[in-house]
């Protein structure tokens, strides 16, 4: 017997978080962990092709889609969000451990959560996950920092009319920076058509996110290196800037590391050696004026750099899907759905 999936909330020690549950509560568990400026509403077609064989839940961020506002201390890295997971769970009197899935930051979130919370962790699948040492601001497998301030990462990367749009609530695809334009051309490869009424249930979660300093994107610093901003302490993209983030340390677990499915698209313009949203790469296109060329500032080898520290376990599987930008789920949902169930099995 399945259930249908509900949208529910859940009291926890650290806030009140919203969530999406599906399937069998005596069946295998399977956490759903969404990325940045989005939420659980972008697994709710995975939910329902797997409710048949998992008991799925699917919870909101602090800040992110109905879960309470709280700041994210970036100082932490990615601890906040991995510690608000383990509350979730605890909350919810899940049996650990259990297997979990996420998704471009949310890949991130449980590599924290695996170092941090390794009780709760069985298997993982890295879905489009960012590079263990946080976005921008790094070079070569080991992730070295180009600058002493960690400049070209953080809140201030984040593109303003981008944020603009997203506070005003802006539902139109007109303008190249709107939250609709950029789910069309950047969360799926541009050619690929999403539904109508599924473009909108997804810019419903992308707009509900809170945006200011103490969560999207956060707040910043100015840098006397290109490109002349550095990581704040608190918010997302400070959170994931290698001045805080550092998850090179799962691939000193070896053995003891959990399995992990890597399943990456080949057209992912968001995580990618060559990603668009890194203003190293921007800068060597000419987009971001003043780059200071390769030998001071490279592009992040984000791909190299996460498949380093996975191959360290020897644990993993990579799987590539053609025709792919950043979201396997939404642009390949059978042939996802039926990797994440034989992987699990």
């Amino acid at each position: 017997m399945t259930h249908a999936r509900t949208l529910q909330r859940v009291q926890t020690s650290r806030l009140d978080t919203a969530y999406r549950e599906a399937g069998d509560p005596d069946a295998p568990t399977l956490v759903l962990v969404h990325g940045n400026v989005s939420s659980s509403v972008f697994f709710e077609d995975l939910m329902d092709r797997r409710s048949d064989t998992h008991h799925l839940l699917a919870p909101d961020f602090r800040g992110y889609g109905d879960s309470q506002r709280l700041p994210i201390d970036a100082t932490r890295g990615l601890r906040d969000l991995s510690d608000d997971l383990a509350a979730f769970l605890e909350a919810l009197g899940a049996d650990a451990p259990v297997d979990l899935l996420g998704w471009s930051v949310g890949g991130g979130v449980l590599l924290q959560f695996a170092l941090d919370h390794p009780q709760w962790v069985r298997r993982l699948v890295l879905e489009a996950p960012m590079s263990p040492y946080g976005f921008g601001g790094t070079t070569g497998e080991e992730g070295r920092p180009d600058t002493d301030d960690f400049a070209g990462s953080g809140g201030g990367t984040a593109n303003p009319e981008f944020c603009a749009a997203l506070a005003d609530g802006d539902r139109g695809g007109d303008g190249a920076t709107s939250p609709l334009a950029t789910l069309r051309g950047f969360y799926v490869k541009p050619e690929f058509s999403l539904t109508e009424e599924a473009e909108q249930r997804y810019l419903d979660g992308m707009l509900a996110t809170s945006v200011g300093d103490d969560v999207y994107p956060g707040d910043t610093t100015t840098s006397p290196h290109w490109p002349h901003v550095a990581p704040g302490q608190s918010g997302m993209n400070n959170a994931i800037s290698p001045k805080y983030c550092d998850l090179s340390g799962f691939a000193d677990l070896g053995d003891d590391a959990p399995p992990v499915l890597w399943v990456r698209g080949a057209e992912d313009q968001i995580v990618a050696n060559t990603s668009v949203f890194d203003l190293a790469f921007l800068g060597s296109l000419g987009v971001v004026p003043g780059w200071p060329g390769a030998q001071e500032c490279p592009p992040q080898p984000m791909i190299a750099q996460l498949r380093a520290v996975l191959a360290a376990t020897g644990r993993q599987t990579e799987i590539l899907y053609e025709d792919c930008g950043h979201s396997p789920h939404l642009e390949h949902p059978e042939r996802f759905a039926e990797d994440v169930r034989a992987f699990l099995a």
